[in-house]
């Protein structure tokens, strides 16, 4: 009987078979038992991959019990983590070297960049972390590059405008759907296991002072997905101030001011929280077991007077001011 695989399956396929660890084939495996047809014609693959799986998670467990450092393991710090993707000498170090104290190494020469190199920037009070990333050409991927980019909350796509852009975005994207990577239709944030699958994506176009006439009209024209663009230059600066607060939003975050009780605001270091998030959900943040005991809560902001009571189901809006009262 016929198998009659789907194109999701086949894709999944390509992700196993370019995967660079154990954990990546892990959870192209388990894709493939998901998107797998079910009927008599698929009994044997299924039979055959779930073989593959438990063969791997058991060599996975063994190496569990020897201590090795992952250099793509990038812990994530501040209040969003962005990780950097693109071709060779693109751009990603000066973009990073321009907004963080990190030490990179910018150079002229391909691959100067062996291993992340997280930094720390600013945009105005939050501190969002930025990562520097080997660069990916359509032939070379570093073993285990992929679960950087599993792990964080945005990817930067960098692009250079100066050089032949679709060819670039073409790699990249290639890449990201290839591994699963990218939010779409098909692929949701999270697996049914919780693992971390896809991402949004947006690009940065570097080198908006030297760009080929019509590269960035043609990178929008060609893109394919509801991408969003920002143009910046590294030599002249211009676009810097606008990346940073492009970040921001793109990370879907809010910055909450807490008040204590007959205390002055704190200003200086805010909470940050999802887009959405409730007083209730700033009350579990400040104290995960005293939240029960919310009795009301005052604010100061948008669309309320000063200080007026507010409900625990009260959406927070950005810079809102809170004063929380427990029992």
């Amino acid at each position: 009987m016929p198998a009659n695989l789907t194109p999701e399956y086949y894709k999944a396929e390509r992700w196993f078979r370019s995967a660079g660890t154990n954990d990546e084939k892990i959870l192209a495996l388990e894709h493939m038992l998901r998107v797998m047809p079910k009927h008599k014609g698929t009994d044997h693959l299924r039979a055959d991959l779930r073989r593959k799986l438990s063969k791997l998670k058991e060599s996975g467990a063994q190496k569990g019990k020897a201590k090795h450092a992952d250099i793509f393991h990038i812990p994530r710090s501040g209040s969003g983590q962005i990780v950097l993707l693109g071709m060779p000498n693109c751009g990603k170090s000066s973009i990073v070297a321009a907004l963080t104290n990190a030490k990179v190494s910018v150079a002229e020469f391909p691959f100067a960049t062996g291993a992340p190199v997280p930094g720390m920037m600013m945009y105005e009070d939050v501190p969002i972390q930025l990562v520097d990333m080997p660069p990916i050409t359509a032939d070379f991927v570093a073993p285990g590059q992929v679960g950087t980019y599993r792990n964080c909350d945005l990817i930067g796509i960098v692009i250079d405008l100066s050089q032949d852009v679709e060819e670039q975005a073409g790699v990249c994207i290639d890449f990201l759907e290839s591994r699963n990577l990218l939010v779409d239709k098909e692929t949701a944030t999270v697996d049914e296991q919780g693992n971390r699958l896809a991402k949004e994506a947006f690009y940065i176009c570097t080198k908006s002072d030297i760009a080929k006439p019509g590269a960035l009209e043609s990178l929008k024209n060609n893109c394919g997905r509801n991408f969003e663009f920002v143009e910046v230059s590294l030599e002249t600066k211009a676009g810097l101030e606008q990346l940073s607060e492009r970040f921001f939003k793109l990370l879907k975050i809010i910055r909450i001011y807490a008040k204590p009780p007959g205390k002055l605001i704190d200003m200086t270091e805010p909470f940050t929280l999802p887009a959405g998030s409730t007083v209730m959900d700033l009350a579990r943040t400040v104290h995960r077991q005293l939240a029960e005991n919310l009795k009301f809560a005052r604010i100061w902001g948008t669309g309320v007077y000063d200080g007026q009571n507010t409900q625990r189901n009260h959406v927070l809006n950005d810079k809102d001011i809170i004063e929380l009262h427990f029992s």
